[in-house]
């Protein structure tokens, strides 16, 4: 049996990709919750927010701002005692 194999060139070249394809997946889950349930819940900003189909946005509550982490970086949530 033949397995052909990928270069690494080729698989760079696919990897760098991958985040546009996660932003357009991303979007298509957001216009699909939207069509098919009329809402949406999303951080933004430090609120959980619902985004409604009509373009209404409401406040849930307030959230945790994002923690920023560098590429390559691992984080380790602590146990609550």
């Amino acid at each position: 049996m033949n397995h052909s194999r990928m270069s690494e060139e080729s698989m760079q070249r696919m990897e760098a990709s991958i985040p546009e394809l996660a932003g357009s997946a991303l979007k298509l889950a957001y216009l699909q919750a939207l069509t098919i349930n009329g809402k949406v819940m999303e951080a933004r900003h430090g609120k959980l927010v619902e985004t409604t189909a009509e373009g209404a946005v409401r406040v849930i509550r307030s959230i945790a701002m994002p923690t920023p982490v560098r590429v390559g970086e691992k984080r380790v949530r602590a146990r609550k005692t």
